[in-house]
Formats: C-alpha cells, structure tokens, sequence
C-alpha cells in the first residue's frame, strides 16, 4: 500500500504512469473502444468510468508543456454530427483543468485517433458507457 496513490490506480497502472516518460502518451478508452486492437499495453478498468480514471492518472502526472495540443478527443464522426453529445467532453476539460493549469485541447478524426492510439504507451480500457469518451493525454515534465 502506498501513500497518496488513488485506489482506482492498479498496480499495472502505477507501473505504467512509472514507466512513461515526458512525451508519452497514454489513452483513456471508453468501453467501446477496440482497445485490445490498438494497444501496445492494455491495462483493465473495467469497473471505473473515464472521468474517475482521468482524475486519478492527472493527479499522478502533469500534462506536458511543449505540445500545443496535450489532451485530444475524439471528434465525432459526420453521420454522429447534430445526433450525439458528448457532455462528457465538458466534465473531461473541468476534470482536467481542476487538475492541471496546462490544459490544451484538441480534437482528432476518429481513424486518425485510432492510428495515433496504436502509438501511445499505453491504453487503458475503461467501462465508460458513454459514446466519443476517449482521450489522449500526453505526458509532460515532473519538475
């Protein structure tokens, strides 16, 4: 047991947070999200949504610095456009803004996040029901 650590945080996920280094980047899935597919490492959250797991991974690690964009959504696709909301784009940018004054968002074509996904360190499949919940963050500098 350690001190400070959220008890949402694995022992995988701590390891992965550990391992990651400034410029990483790391996915928080949905539950729809192929994570399995687009992984190099897959860590199971089954049981916890995205915003519980968000507050828990950026209280753990800032954002970094450099990038102009260091967490990105996923858009929505044009069919989606006018027929989803994802309100959960809202509590995501209040989560991490609360926890991180370095917040700079950005959005990415939904197959373009897949591919950029392949490239993360890592992807945590979360059991987030809501649609579009999946986010890149981008690990930044410890100081």
């Amino acid at each position: 047991m350690l001190k400070n650590v959220p008890k949402i945080v694995s022992p995988e996920l701590l390891k992965i947070l550990c391992e990651m280094g400034h410029g990483d980047e790391i996915v928080i899935a949905d539950g729809n999200f192929p994570s399995a597919n687009y992984g190099q490492r897959v860590i199971r959250a089954d049981g916890h949504g995205g915003a519980a797991i968000l507050e828990a991974v950026l209280s753990l690690i800032p954002l970094d610095t450099y990038a102009e964009e260091n967490m990105i959504l996923m858009q929505l696709t044009p069919s989606d456009v006018g027929k989803i909301n994802p309100v959960i784009w809202e509590e995501y940018k209040s989560i991490a803004t609360a926890k991180d004054d370095n917040v700079r968002v950005g959005n990415m074509e939904r197959f373009a996040f897949y591919e950029r996904a392949k490239q993360a360190y890592a992807v945590i499949a979360t059991g987030e029901g809501a649609v579009y919940a999946n986010i890149i963050l981008k690990k930044g500098v410890i100081k």
